[in-house]
């Protein structure tokens, strides 16, 4: 219990990446992690996709990009994986469900040595043509949302910065 709660602590958001792959059980790790976060009803809803292809992991960053307004730039800072959280459009705890496997991939990834970061848009991409086009080419049909995606790989220096201070007033009991 001491090393999870070690963990959650000390879990940051790593912006700077080197092109070095992460191990195959590292990321088979990190996914299973990822399917035993709690979900509505038990009803597993969210679609966890892995990418490695630098193609489809270019191509994705590009729409990221684009739905910022700033193309040409990386917004997954050279991670080489980028790990996509889709869920049912319909589902009712679709969007929270995703983001609890989200939470699990973060700290699963920290808990053995792998560097993560959320990055948001996801939503956003996979409603422009493009994303569809992409969800197609992954056998991924209907009519997904995207929740997240979560970038994964080995910072490189300066990548990962001290945690702030924790606010005041964080926490109210009552």
């Amino acid at each position: 219990m001491k090393e999870t709660l070690q963990d959650l602590l000390t879990r940051r958001s790593c912006r700077k990446y080197r092109s070095e792959q992460i191990k195959d059980s590292e990321l088979n790790a990190i996914l299973e992690a990822g399917t035993y976060a709690p979900t509505g009803m038990g009803k597993q809803s969210p679609v966890i996709v892995a990418i490695q292809n630098k193609a489809d992991r270019d191509e994705l960053s590009r729409l990221n990009a684009k739905v910022m307004g700033r193309e040409g730039i990386d917004p997954f800072y050279g991670a080489p994986t980028v790990v996509v959280v889709l869920v049912p459009a319909s589902f009712p705890t679709g969007r929270d469900d995703g983001n609890m496997v989200i939470g699990n991939i973060l700290n699963a990834a920290h808990a053995i040595g792998v560097d993560s970061c959320y990055i948001y848009r996801a939503r956003e991409v996979f409603d422009m043509p493009e994303g569809k086009a992409l969800l197609k080419k992954w056998g991924i049909e209907g009519d997904y949302v995207g929740v997240g995606n979560v970038i994964l790989g080995y910072g490189d220096e300066g990548g990962v910065r001290e945690a702030a201070e924790r606010k005041e007033n964080y926490i109210i009991k009552v």
